[in-house]
């Protein structure tokens, strides 16, 4: 068991930010860890990385307790912050060196994580002189330099344009196969990528805990759509994954869809290959999104 947090409840002083936490996670895993603004999960977070105690309660990860074996803790976790604190004047590898020789790594190490963040092209620079994405790439390779089983990252992809996203997405996919990743954000489409799991936190309760494929799947999606001109359903028929298409008025259109894909795509590579332009289009149904709202509204 990679992490384990059984009844972990926190306080600050009269008021209670958890509330009797339980979860496990699994080496392998890719957790997305979920809530909105106060609902506690930085400081899940912090309790987990050893950054701040618990009241009650027990965490462990790879079977060290967070309380009685932080330094063991510490080097099993690579850590990536959302304020991603970095020393802008120096250079790349300097930086990573300058982290590896606090855990006594050698240098061939430095440059197998270069390869691996794919940092090489911009390595040479000064850390003021890179991009966002390539920050969070210097970030995520301090992170992983002592090669930790775990790894915590929080909100890793703010701020990127869509290009470095995927970037992003792609490498802690890439991470994930070998290490437990657990990460905090409030881009569901990321987490619908990234992750095999959901953990939902709200007013510092567990108030959802599943697979995203256990979330997600057996449910229908509806799109409304509205053309500029006059569509055939003949055409619309030709759509993958289209189960029923209902005329509402005039050019809008109910297409309902056999998928758990956000098929948005597909109506709007449709409306392109036909010669028209979407006016106006709205995913009626049930996403991770909706689950969420539903979960942490008032």
């Amino acid at each position: 068991m990679s992490i384990l947090v059984k009844n972990i409840s926190k306080y600050y002083g009269n008021q209670k930010v958890l509330s009797n936490i339980n979860f496990e996670i699994k080496s392998g895993e890719i957790v997305g860890f979920l809530g909105p603004n106060g609902a506690g999960k930085s400081t899940m977070m912090k309790i987990i990385t050893t950054y701040i105690s618990q009241n009650e309660g027990i965490v462990e990860v790879n079977n060290f307790d967070v309380v009685k074996d932080p330094i063991k803790v510490k080097r099993s976790i690579g850590y990536l912050p959302e304020h991603n604190p970095l020393y802008l004047e120096m250079y790349v590898r300097e930086y990573l060196a300058y982290n590896a020789e606090i855990y006594k790594i050698g240098k061939q190490r430095i440059e197998d994580i270069i390869e691996l963040v794919g940092l090489k092209p911009e390595s040479h620079k000064k850390i003021d002189q890179l991009s966002k994405g390539y920050r969070q790439r210097v970030g995520l390779a301090a992170a992983l330099l002592h090669d930790p089983e775990v790894l915590i990252l929080d909100e890793p992809t703010t701020g990127l344009d869509p290009n470095q996203l995927a970037e992003i997405r792609d490498l802690i996919k890439e991470i994930g196969k070998s290490k437990t990743v657990l990460l905090s954000t409030h881009i569901m489409q990321e987490v619908e990528a990234m992750c095999n799991r959901v953990i939902i936190i709200n007013k510092g309760n567990i108030v959802a805990d599943k697979n995203l494929d256990d979330l997600l799947k057996n449910q229908e999606q509806i799109i409304e759509v509205e053309f500029d001109l006059e569509v055939k359903q003949e055409a619309l028929n030709k759509i993958v994954d289209l189960k029923n298409a209902q005329n509402m008025y005039e050019n809008t259109w109910l297409l309902t869809f056999d998928s758990e894909k956000d098929k948005r795509f597909s109506v709007f590579d449709f409306a392109k290959d036909n010669g028209l332009r979407t006016l106006h289009i709205q995913q009626k149904t049930f996403n991770l999104e909706t689950l969420f709202k539903n979960l942490t509204s008032e």
